[in-house]
């Protein structure tokens, strides 16, 4: 059921910030349900049993190129392949993934399990051509005479800034440091290493410095804490390897052996206006986290596709204005995260599918949410959340070792059961034992229940007292 939607389980529980815990009804007894752990999990164990997915239907025929090997592109890839497409993905390096090999470490995404889920998508028929660089993408679609495209390329490029420097060290992005250490050849930083920014990749850029070496790694960031767009955890584990952070700092000059920062302070407003005050920092090299942005070079004079402040302007349907050209993840306005190129990666898919098939892609109605509100919760025990265990810091800063562990079984299965199955009947047989008129029929374990509406006097017992509001009252048609 998890891959239905989603075929990077063991990417997605450990490169996703989860941010469904943060609905998660749960969390207003004690704590969510980890469900990023227990994602973790099955993908763990998908890949220790080697479970393949079930095999594509018969081939339709139809062709369709995916630019691009990062989470979109690949959630696009399986899913085409699952509807019966022939996919063909283009990815410039000589290794898949994107942004989850070249900017997330090994330390978050190690790269066996990467590799492990590529290539169950491969094996499903999907066509995978490396170190193919679509320099244009009109010749690309015609080159193989494919019928859609979907454009899924990563931000790759770093953001610039000018910095005043006159006899200036060593100063480097953030993005090209992750690539040089992934590919082997990582640059020399010295021992001291500043890094301006206050992302994911900044701390990433960080926590690899350690590893490669530096005594000090020290994030400078121009606003407080509370504004951070990195996430809470990574914030906590750089802290604990030792990765300092200057706040309300940005750097005014950089020198050979150091940086000039100008402390900040917050107006009336909320935002940083400079202070007059410096300080001096020594460092031996400077990492700039300054944000990406997408290459777009290759659409060169494509007709019918928009451009708006570095993005491409998209449709309901995620078309582009050239028509059976689709884009998604870092291309397109969006948040940029590995969960939301995976999405963007299935909705393309299905509107690739419909335009394929000369038709529209209308989802289904999606039904109501349960909130808190109407739960029982006083049928529910308390069960604290299970903690993922982590690396000791000690080993972090001497190694790429993953630093959070997955659940064994126990605790996966533990950790499972503390979902209030909001919405879904679990079988607790509390309406067929409240019921008055004995009109809940048991249909078998598994089965779930039906309603004898030749006794049933819609009392509504069986509503109030469903722990889980399964059950929904509505007025009975005259």
């Amino acid at each position: 059921m998890l891959v239905e939607n989603n075929p990077l389980p063991a990417i997605m529980g450990r490169a996703c910030y989860h941010p469904c815990e943060t609905s998660c009804n749960r969390a207003q007894l004690d704590k969510a349900v980890n469900i990023h752990a227990v994602e973790r999990f099955l993908g763990d164990l998908a890949i220790e049993k080697n479970w393949q997915f079930d095999p594509p239907p018969p081939a339709t025929g139809k062709r369709v190129l995916v630019v691009g090997s990062g989470p979109s592109g690949l959630s696009a890839a399986y899913h085409l392949a699952k509807l019966g497409h022939q996919v063909t993905i283009y990815e410039a390096e000589s290794k898949p993934g994107g942004m989850m090999r070249f900017g997330i470490p090994q330390y978050r995404l190690p790269r066996n399990v990467l590799d492990a889920e590529v290539k169950r998508i491969e094996n499903l028929g999907v066509r995978l051509v490396l170190n193919r660089r679509v320099q244009d993408l009109t010749t690309a679609m015609t080159s193989e005479a494919f019928q859609a495209v979907f454009l899924a390329v990563g931000a790759h490029l770093a953001k610039r800034a000018y910095l005043p420097a006159g006899d200036a060290g060593k100063i480097l992005d953030a993005l090209e440091l992750l690539h040089d250490v992934e590919v082997g050849q990582a640059t020399q930083l010295g021992r001291r290493v500043v890094v301006l920014g206050g992302g994911n990749t900044a701390l990433d850029a960080a926590r690899t410095a350690k590893r490669l070496g530096a005594a000090e790694a020290i994030v400078v960031y121009r606003r407080t804490k509370d504004k951070m767009p990195a996430h809470e955890s990574e914030l906590q584990e750089a802290l604990e390897e030792g990765v300092k952070i200057k706040w309300l700092s940005t750097m005014k000059e950089r020198g050979q052996n150091d940086i000039v920062i100008e402390k900040m302070k917050l107006d009336e407003n909320g935002f940083p206006q400079p202070t007059g005050e410096f300080e001096t920092l020594e460092t031996d090299s400077v990492v700039l986290a300054l944000g990406q942005d997408v290459d777009l070079s290759f659409i060169g004079m494509t007709p019918g596709i928009e451009v708006v402040d570095g993005v491409v302007k998209v449709d309901s349907q995620m078309m582009t204005g050239h028509a059976g050209i689709f884009a998604g993840g870092d291309m397109v306005p969006a948040d940029r995260s590995v969960t939301t190129a995976v999405g963007h990666g299935k909705k393309a898919a299905r509107c690739v599918d419909a335009f394929l098939h000369g038709a529209k892609y209308e989802p289904e109605p999606k039904h109501d949410l349960v909130t808190f509100s109407k739960l029982n919760t006083w049928y529910y025990s308390d069960a604290p959340q299970v903690v993922q265990p982590t690396l000791e810091g000690a080993r972090r800063e001497s190694s790429f070792a993953e630093v959070v562990h997955g659940l064994d079984e126990s605790n996966a299965l533990f950790e499972a059961r503390r979902c209030l199955s909001c919405g879904n009947c679990f079988e607790c047989d509390n309406c067929y034992g409240v019921c008055p008129d004995n009109a809940i029929v048991k249909l078998g374990a598994g089965k779930g229940f039906r309603i004898n509406y030749d006794y049933c006097k819609g009392c509504g017992l069986c509503s109030a007292e469903c722990p889980c509001s399964a059950i929904e009252m509505v007025p009975e048609a005259v």
